[in-house]
């Protein structure tokens, strides 16, 4: 069984989920427990990007886990590879 979700439904190029700045966080808490096994990461591909430019790429990329009493677990460290595929899979350490 897997499970996905969007973190955005628009995924036209040039509406994507913008941080500010060259770091950012995201807490996602769901309402009942997981356990991921994998994260995919999509980015628009050069040769679709507007400006013809994919620097606004994530690149280096942390996951932690948090448990019931709120302790963090790394899950896994990655490096998105910009000139890869669009759609990257990073297997997570399993808990």
């Amino acid at each position: 069984i897997a499970v996905a979700f969007c973190l955005q439904t628009d995924l036209t190029p040039g509406q994507c989920w913008p941080f500010q700045g060259s770091q950012g966080h995201v807490v996602i808490k769901l309402p009942a427990p997981v356990w991921p096994t994998a994260l995919t990461v999509q980015h628009i591909a050069k040769a679709k990007s507007p400006s013809g430019s994919v620097s606004s790429a994530p690149k280096d990329i942390a996951v932690l886990g948090l448990d019931d009493d709120g302790d963090a677990t790394l899950l896994g460290t990655f490096i998105y590879d910009i000139e890869g595929e669009v759609l990257q899979l990073f297997p997570l350490k399993v808990w």
